[in-house]
């Protein structure tokens, strides 16, 4: 380094702002620059210096010499305890390096032409090469032991070029759209996922279809006995067609049995929009996963149910329990508080059942079917009240789980509705 112009750390404070010319790094080797470093420390007074005059030095340095900070704190902590900056490998034992680049590339060659095989038999074809072939390329590497071939392997050049076996690259699946689900306040955005009834002795138990509408909370459920298109394709279709009113978008998580072919050309056929959840974004399904647990898990419970049930279920769903969800069974729908300081906050003030809440949307009649009236869905809302329905729901539930061949299956009543009737009758008199 020739920096004999610089003498004071007002110089030193006005060079770390301009340019370094006139001072040019000249140093050979280490410890050419280590023996500079010393010099700057002992002209500038480091160690007897303020600490704002020592960042300075400290910047200076690290700029001359390309170190990083760390490494010049490292330095000068040498010097403050040794009285000089030593290097610690000066005076470690090195072996001379035996095999060159030129070597470890005729071992990468010869491991991808045999696909890598054991050290010890690619020890020989290396013999072989140099003692019965007579290729004198081979004559070093040809001595080399079993155990430095594996330590050759680990290192960069041969790691860089050798034909390892290098670990699956994530496809991207071009069905689905990875989007944050956006309603914009209308109805017809659809989440859909599943639940599995459990297992018993490696049978699979059945699969609930759970698709909940993002604005009305509107809950179709369908039952299945595997996910497989097969299976899944038909009961989609009825699912969907029990929805009175257009469905524009259909959200699902990244599981395969709706990210598919089969599915894409059901929903282009309809034309409905299909986009799936993104990475690391737990609450794009929030909706749907939690009516999994306070709807499904909270009715039908954690027993495994064998598939040959699945029919029957699908049948209750359909003509009992949906009914039930949609019209008879009210919801919490959040309205948006903003406080003082801007920050917003959600209230569940405002229960009522999704059917009302379609009703209660500016022009609803716009978003039904064609062939659908608010007249034919009335007729399904006031057939019965809330609580006759309610009950009528669990009676049928009830004769579902008793139709179990298996008891331990059986529905968990603590009271028949004869039992109920009784109790009921004597309160009455």
């Amino acid at each position: 380094m020739q920096d004999d112009q610089i003498v004071s750390l007002s110089q030193l404070k006005e060079f770390s702002k301009l340019n370094n010319e006139g001072v040019k790094f000249t140093a050979k080797d280490k410890k050419e620059r280590n023996l500079w470093m010393e010099n700057v420390l002992n002209k500038f007074s480091y160690f007897s210096g303020q600490k704002k005059d020592k960042t300075i030095v400290k910047n200076y340095i690290a700029r001359m010499t390309g170190l990083s900070k760390t490494q010049v704190k490292k330095l000068i902590a040498k010097k403050r305890k040794f009285g000089k900056i030593i290097s610690t490998r000066d005076n470690c034992h090195c072996f001379k390096r035996k095999y060159s680049p030129v070597d470890i590339a005729l071992l990468i060659k010869t491991d991808n032409i045999h696909n890598r095989l054991s050290g010890p038999a690619i020890k020989g074809v290396l013999k072989r090469e140099f003692g019965i072939f007579h290729k004198q390329e081979y004559k070093n590497v040809s001595q080399i032991s079993v155990s430095h071939i594996y330590n050759l392997r680990k290192t960069r050049q041969y790691t860089s070029h050798s034909l390892n076996v290098k670990k699956t690259n994530a496809t991207k699946v071009l069905i689905g759209q990875r989007i944050k689900p956006e309603n914009s306040g209308v109805p017809g955005y659809l989440r859909i996922d599943t639940v599995h009834q459990g297992d018993m002795e490696k049978e699979k138990g059945v699969y609930h279809i759970n698709i909940v509408d993002e604005v009305l909370q509107w809950e179709i459920i369908g039952c299945v006995e595997r996910i497989s298109e097969q299976y899944l394709k038909p009961l989609l279709i009825d699912l969907l067609n029990q929805f009175p009113y257009v469905i524009l978008n259909f959200h699902s998580d990244n599981g395969s049995e709706y990210i598919n072919k089969v599915v894409s050309q059901l929903l282009n056929k309809l034309i409905i929009k299909q986009t799936k959840s993104r990475a690391r974004h737990c609450n794009d399904n929030g909706l749907v996963e939690g009516k999994n647990n306070f709807v499904i898990r909270k009715n039908i419970g954690y027993r495994f149910i064998d598939k040959g049930y699945a029919k029957s279920f699908n049948e209750f769903y359909k003509n009992c329990f949906n009914p039930y969800l949609n019209f008879h069974r009210p919801c919490g729908f959040a309205t948006t508080v903003i406080d003082k300081k801007g920050k917003e906050k959600k209230i569940y003030n405002v229960y009522m059942t999704p059917y009302e809440k379609l009703k209660s949307l500016e022009n609803a009649e716009k978003y039904l079917k064609p062939g659908v009236s608010f007249e034919m869905l009335d007729e399904i809302a006031l057939a019965k009240s809330d609580n006759e329905f309610a009950e009528f729901m669990q009676k049928e539930k009830e004769e579902l789980f008793n139709s179990f061949k298996n008891k331990k299956l059986q529905f968990p009543t603590i009271f028949s509705s004869k039992t109920m009737a009784e109790i009921s009758g004597s309160f009455l008199d």
